[in-house]
């Protein structure tokens, strides 16, 4: 996995994105490397659907094999992403729409949450400078090492659409 962000700008990526399962696939391929049977079983489907979401994440560049290993009876393919965030130019709404209702899953799950939602009446440059900030944020924080409890962060700035200002 890269520290480079990828940034979402393909049509195969949005179509990628545009399925909540994919979701689940990558934030469980964020904990490292695994096979189609231990994504099947951590979340608890069938291995034909999930070798189904791999084959199209790995189209779109977000996946790829990590490994592989002998073992009694053939060979263990591992599977990782290709990244470590996620960085949305251009927006798909139906993308959009399929990332808001995977965090809206891990969320629930979440007994202590933080969200924030505000709306705030900003010039171009101090849009630019928060967006710069939050970014600097997100891409600065650093991983604790295996074992320690993981932590999903959605960062979002967006303009009103003309009728809501």
């Amino acid at each position: 996995m890269t520290d480079d962000p990828l940034e979402i700008r393909e049509p195969a990526q949005f179509k990628a994105l545009a399925h909540p399962f994919r979701h689940r696939l990558l934030f469980a391929l964020g904990a490292g490397p695994a096979t189609l049977s231990q994504l099947a079983a951590r979340l608890g489907a069938a291995k034909g659907t999930v070798a189904h979401h791999l084959a199209v994440l790995t189209e779109a560049g977000m996946v790829r094999p990590a490994h592989s290993r002998q073992v009694r009876g053939g060979t263990e393919r591992y599977h990782e992403r290709t990244f470590r965030r996620l960085v949305g130019t251009d927006t798909d709404a139906g993308a959009t729409a399929a990332l808001l209702g995977a965090y809206a899953e891990e969320l629930a799950g979440d007994p202590d949450p933080l969200v924030h939602l505000r709306h705030l009446r900003l010039t171009p440059a101090q849009a630019e400078r928060l967006r710069s900030t939050l970014d600097g944020l997100v891409g600065e924080a650093e991983e604790a090492p295996p074992g320690q409890a993981r932590y999903g962060v959605l960062v979002s700035l967006y303009r009103h659409p003309p009728a809501v200002r």
